[in-house]
């Protein structure tokens, strides 16, 4: 498999809409249960849990979605719920990185404003290469490819920007 095979995989299963909004929920999510203190561990719970509440629903409201006519054909259940799974499979992939990262503070290996920040600046660089991938997937110059990166991990900074406000 050449590298542009094992990219445009990633596309297709990891570099999705869901991966981007995913990644967003997440520092959304270290932000708001970050507030006034919270420990990494109260926050890593309530981004796992969160983020697993919005991945079954999302799962769900696209099986719902895609039941019933498919290409002017009736869609059985399972073919809707398996290709809703394959393309939420970037929502809960772009948690774990920065998961890890708050565990290792909730686990005291970091510390937990540390781990909070880190986890915040890691969502960016993220975001960052899913919108050069996308965009380098395309064939794009190396200006657009770059462009697309910042306008992407722009959403991350959005929410470090509302951390360091709300703080």
């Amino acid at each position: 498999m050449t590298t542009t095979d094992a990219l445009r995989r990633a596309r297709v299963d990891f570099i999705t809409e869901e991966s981007v909004y995913g990644t967003v929920l997440v520092n959304g999510m270290i932000v708001a249960a970050g507030a006034h203190g919270a420990s990494s561990m109260s926050v890593f719970v309530s981004v796992i849990t969160t983020v697993v509440v919005f991945w079954a629903a999302h799962v769900y409201s696209g099986t719902i979605a895609g039941h019933g006519v498919d290409m002017g054909k009736r869609a059985p259940l399972s073919v809707s719920l398996n290709r809703s799974l394959r393309r939420s499979v970037g929502f809960l992939t772009s948690a774990i990185p920065p998961s890890v990262v708050l565990l290792l503070g909730a686990l005291r290996i970091v510390d937990d404003t540390v781990a909070l920040w880190v986890a915040l600046w890691l969502g960016v660089a993220i975001l960052a290469v899913l919108g050069f991938t996308v965009f380098a997937l395309r064939g794009d110059s190396w200006p657009i490819r770059i462009l697309g990166a910042v306008c992407t991990a722009l959403f991350g900074v959005a929410m470090i920007i509302l951390k360091a406000i709300i703080h």
